[in-house]
């Protein structure tokens, strides 16, 4: 049986509109699948900052407790997080947290600045608590800009970028340090020896 002229047009102008459609359900799928994982990745971050926020308060009580001349970096901590609580969007609480991060590094300066001090118990437990936050900190945000970045590049590599467009999938921005922050504060918890003390 033979086809006639005008149903092999429509053979494959079919062929080629179901394959159109394939292209775009298959890339729409693709952009929120890893929209999603960006998503995730950005929870799990969230999640990390929100144990460091729940251990820096009692740090910063037993620092109170002691060193009320401090004030400013306690106030400076307490503005930080209320930042962070009211930021509605990833981006806005990747920069809370950066300004979380400087007023964490200046409340170390001061727990070093007083021997006494660091070498309570509760400090001391409250500082390898937070050491082992930042570390997990550390691994989320790498994650996430590992995804950020794979999304990012999705959507602006073409022919991807025109359903990105299409369909407003935004780039999202990517976890960058605060200015200085490749420099470490020396935090030193142990108390002078004897011999240090007597020079």
């Amino acid at each position: 049986m033979k086809l006639s002229k005008g149903m092999m047009i429509f053979a494959v102008v079919g062929v080629v509109v179901l394959a159109l459609l394939g292209w775009l359900v298959g890339g729409y799928n693709g952009l929120v699948t890893q929209r999603n994982k960006v998503d995730q990745a950005a929870a799990q971050l969230a999640s990390a900052y929100q144990r460091r926020f729940d251990l820096v308060p009692n740090l910063v009580e037993s620092v109170k407790g002691a060193q009320a001349q401090e004030q400013k970096v306690f106030g400076d901590i307490a503005a930080a997080r209320t930042q962070y609580g009211n930021a509605k969007t990833t981006d806005d609480k990747l920069a809370a947290s950066q300004q979380y991060e400087s007023a964490l590094s200046r409340l170390l300066v001061v727990v070093e600045n007083y021997p006494d001090l660091a070498s309570t118990q509760t400090v001391q437990n409250l500082m390898i608590q937070l050491e082992g936050t930042e570390n997990r900190i550390k691994v989320e945000r790498d994650n996430y800009s590992a995804v950020a970045t794979s999304y990012n590049t999705m959507i602006q590599r073409f022919p991807r970028n025109v359903l990105a467009g299409m369909f407003g999938f935004d780039k999202r921005d990517l976890y960058t340090a605060e200015t200085g922050a490749e420099t470490a504060p020396k935090v030193n918890l142990t108390q002078p020896s004897a011999v240090e003390e007597q020079q």
